[in-house]
């Protein structure tokens, strides 16, 4: 299985980005690519044909259908052609007042129809400095472990966002990553015996830290944000994360 990179587009882009980031990652074999763009550009997903990109939901309600305005159920994503979805990414979770149980709801709406959530998770600044990071970031995915199906945990995705280091040019270092990566493969293995969690690392992620975090071992992919903004440069950091350049 190679590595995987996803790129959170947040409320950024245009058609023109995303026809060009297509052109240029469509064909990269070594990884899986997999944009997640504003939802009014996954009904542009269809046109582009065969390319290798794979499609990503940044929401999800975690109803099937109802009275709620401006929200997208699971179904109409996979009628779009996603088969990803981001749940409870840390903005979401400040910005929205997202808890552990709603990203619970959300997950289990993603996998009762086939998408695989990529569950973010992330400790504040203030949790790091009181020693609390591995606390925080295991208990985000055991709260979600503890409630999907079984059978159905191995589509799980897990990304680890610091979020001292999403959007402010701060990055955790290789080394942090390895140990919260490793924490959360020991937390997902004590709760789902022999179960192989991937996790990506999402912080500031650019073309000159890629490599590095690459290097460590339980590091499977990177979740990337403004550096997938710029076509010719992601297709540059995807190369690097899938070892081809």
């Amino acid at each position: 299985m190679g590595p995987l990179v996803v790129a959170n587009w947040k409320m950024n882009g245009s058609e023109q980005l995303l026809r060009a980031v297509v052109q240029e990652v469509g064909g990269l074999a070594e990884a899986t690519v997999v944009l997640a763009v504003p939802a009014p550009y996954l009904s542009l997903t269809k046109g582009f044909g065969n390319t290798q990109v794979e499609w990503a939901g940044q929401n999800v309600h975690w109803l099937k259908s109802g009275a709620y305005t401006g929200e997208v159920s699971a179904s109409m994503l996979v009628e779009m052609g996603v088969g990803w979805c981001l749940v409870g990414h840390s903005e979401r979770r400040q910005h929205f007042s997202e808890t552990d149980e709603l990203v619970l709801a959300k997950t289990k709406a993603c996998l009762e129809v086939g998408i695989r959530p990529i569950v973010c998770v992330g400790e504040s600044l203030q949790e790091r400095q009181a020693g609390k990071a591995l606390e925080v970031v295991s208990r985000q995915l055991t709260e979600v472990l503890n409630g999907v199906p079984r059978a159905l945990a191995p589509l799980i995705v897990v990304a680890y966002e610091p979020v001292w280091a999403i959007g402010t040019g701060e990055e955790a270092s290789p080394e942090i990553a390895q140990e919260v990566h490793e924490a959360l493969k020991r937390a997902a293995r004590c709760e789902i015996e022999a179960l192989e969690l991937r996790v990506l690392y999402g912080g500031s992620v650019n073309a000159d830290n890629a490599n590095a975090l690459m290097r460590m071992p339980d590091v499977d992919g990177v979740l990337v944000g403004g550096a997938s903004l710029e076509a010719l440069g992601f297709r540059q950091l995807c190369a690097q994360v899938a070892g081809s350049v």
